[in-house]
């Protein structure tokens, strides 16, 4: 082989060297984890539990996140209407903001809560609440308000059924009115 050729393979080798090189960004990008985000306008979702209609889901902008766990936000609205074995509404569940992570049945709201039984027509109020697909309970451990038909009840913490037909604060405030005959 001549030198010629020598020196021409070294000098080809040189460039295929040189041209294969990646800077740590460009190899940052190819290499991260992306986050594919899908996107759907004027949702209504009907939920059901032991093959029974339990609530029906209403929002106008619903975004699925498909990451290591899987999530859905809904942030611009949420509202969920709880259904009785007859399909009528037992309670109203709003909230502005709302992130359910499916792998667990779990659904976190925050902003402006409020959450309405419309048969005893009790009323939750808070800025923050959970509520937990497989047990029906919503709770919270920040501060509430409870309106009723005869009283207005704050406190901190709270759980209830997710029909909100019985409830509990944990840390009541404030005045309480009870009959003069007891309870």
């Amino acid at each position: 082989m001549s030198t010629r050729n020598i020196s021409a393979a070294l000098l080809a080798g040189c460039f295929f060297l040189f041209g294969c090189e990646n800077k740590d960004e460009e190899i940052r990008q190819l290499t991260e984890k992306r986050i594919m985000v899908e996107e759907a306008i004027d949702i209504e979702s009907y939920l059901s539990q032991d093959g029974k209609v339990r609530a029906r889901l209403v929002s106008p902008l619903m975004l699925r996140y498909a990451t290591d766990s899987n999530y859905y936000e809904f942030p611009t609205s949420l509202q969920v209407d709880f259904l009785d074995s007859l399909l009528q509404v037992e309670s109203k569940m709003t909230a502005l903001y709302a992130k359910y992570y499916s792998e667990v049945g779990k659904v976190m709201l925050r902003d402006s809560i409020v959450v309405i039984n419309t048969v005893k027509g009790d009323t939750l109020y808070c800025q923050e609440l959970w509520w937990d697909q497989n047990t029906e309970m919503i709770y919270t451990e920040k501060p509430v308000r409870i309106r009723t038909k005869t009283e207005t009840i704050d406190g901190t913490g709270m759980q209830a059924q997710q029909n909100f037909t019985d409830w509990v604060i944990m840390n009541p405030q404030g005045y309480i009115l009870y009959p003069e005959s007891g309870f």
